[in-house]
């Protein structure tokens, strides 16, 4: 080192600084001297940090350049990157002061030599969208009878999807519709199926399936045809294509859109197991309803037959009744006769005392007294007859008398009182009241009624 080259070192170099402060120097002048620059490279050594960052580095075959996206950022990016993937990104370069290292900050990421691509995909989308193509959705049958999947008999998709649909509804019919996938011409031969699909009507929904892939592996799902028959099938479209980070044309013209094709079946076919558990639960909760209401009824019909005077209270009454008036009447006539006789003694005392020739009409009048007693013992006897016979026959008229002699009484299930067999059907709930308790019976058969008798008038 020459000695003298000391005097011509710049006044910095005399004075220390600290790394931190060296660090945003030059994190200053690499802000101040590049803008957002747009970097190619193959992914290596990426990592999704538990923050939702990502974190990778980006190389070519002589230099590499770390990497990071933000979470904000990222969240808005088409696709997850994987290493090995040929990307180009958006970024701003700067310092990550703590360790020295200079890195892109990214701003956005696609996947390399997919620009021209990706232009046509948001050329095409703003299209439909401005369009109105994207906003009629229908929804999906609750309780498919078949299922359509359109897809490649030789896509890995179509064995999960068959798998899931099986596991879930195996009662519902699937239909498999074959198509190419990918490839030239696989974008018409898609919307042609979808339109054999309508014509058939075959199915109630119908699922568009295809495993992950490229851009290009995709495209056939970025075409205008694919979407316009899709708005155009006659029943619902679920749209399942690729990963949860791929997003096509048919995503946004689809009824509904899936992030797999395993998603896509579980969307439209009910589960099964839960629907009978559904099932199990309100039939169980009907019944216990079923049954509440019944008990509730039964218990009213209790507190209104307790609440009914029973026929045999009101016939005893009247009998009752019917008792004191003939001890009235006789006691009634009793004392008239006693009352007669006491006049009649008189008189005749009188006449006697008055007359003593007169003990001959004395005599008769004592005879006449006696008829006339006869004849009202006779009455009274008489009328003590029609009062017992009176009580035999209201006596006979209680139903529950004629209970004793082995007899029922029949009445349906609303109370009515049942004379008719033919008023009856099997399967019809009978109540009956014997002597002494009653029973509940229902009908297994009805015997039509013999003889030429005329059937009674159904009092219902």
């Amino acid at each position: 080192m020459n000695p003298g080259s000391a005097d011509q070192t710049p006044a910095l170099a005399r004075e220390s600084i600290t790394v931190s402060a060296l660090n945003r120097a030059v994190a200053s002048v690499l802000a101040r001297s590049f803008q957002l620059v747009r970097v190619r490279g193959e992914i290596a050594n990426f990592s999704r940090a538990a923050s939702g960052h990502w974190y990778f580095t980006l190389k070519d075959d002589r230099a590499q350049v770390r990497c990071a996206m933000f979470r904000g950022r990222n969240l808005l990016a088409e696709f997850a990157p994987r290493d090995g993937d040929d990307v180009e990104v958006l970024a701003q370069v700067g310092l990550y002061e703590p360790r020295g290292e200079y890195q892109l900050t990214v701003e956005a990421i696609q996947r390399a030599g997919l620009g021209q691509l990706y232009e046509r995909f948001l050329r095409l989308k703003e299209r439909l969208q401005a369009e109105g193509l994207f906003d009629m959705k229908r929804p999906l049958p609750v309780f498919p009878r078949a299922i359509g999947v359109v897809t490649s008999l030789q896509a890995a998709a179509l064995r999960d999807v068959l798998a899931t649909l099986s596991r879930r509804s195996p009662h519902v019919a699937v239909i498999v519709y074959p198509v190419p996938v990918q490839g030239e011409g696989a974008g018409a031969r898609i919307a042609a199926m979808l339109q054999t699909v309508s014509r058939r009507g075959e199915v109630d929904v119908v699922l568009l399936v295809r495993g992950g892939g490229s851009i290009e592996d995709l495209w056939a799902f970025n075409e205008e045809a694919v979407a316009r028959a899709i708005r155009a099938c006659a029943v619902p479209v679920v749209v399942g294509v690729g990963h949860e980070s791929d997003v096509t044309i048919a995503d946004f013209a689809a009824d509904l859109r899936a992030p797999t094709p395993t998603a896509a079946a579980e969307l439209a076919a009910p589960d099964r197991a839960l629907l009978l558990r559904a099932v199990g639960e309100r039939t169980v909760k009907l019944r216990r309803g079923l049954d509440g209401r019944l008990q509730q009824w039964q218990q009213r019909l209790d507190y209104a037959q307790r609440a009914l005077a029973s026929p045999r209270a009101s016939l005893r009454a009247l009998a009752s009744r019917v008792h004191a008036l003939a001890v009235r009447a006789a006691h009634a006539v009793a004392g008239r006769v006693a009352r007669a006789g006491r006049r009649s003694d008189e008189l005749t005392a009188r006449l006697r005392h008055a007359a003593p020739g007169l003990d001959a009409k004395g005599h008769l009048l004592q005879q006449r007294r006696l008829a006339l007693a006869a004849a009202w013992r006779h009455r009274l006897h008489a009328s003590r007859g029609r009062v017992e016979t009176l009580s035999g026959r209201l006596w006979a008229l209680d139903p529950d008398a004629v209970l004793a002699r082995g007899y029922a009484r029949v009445a349906d299930a609303s109370g009515r009182l049942v004379t008719d067999a033919a008023w009856l059907s099997p399967g019809d709930l009978l109540r009956l009241r014997f002597a002494r308790g009653g029973a509940t019976a229902r009908v297994q058969d009805v015997e039509p009624p013999t003889g030429d008798a005329p059937p009674l008038r159904d009092p219902g």
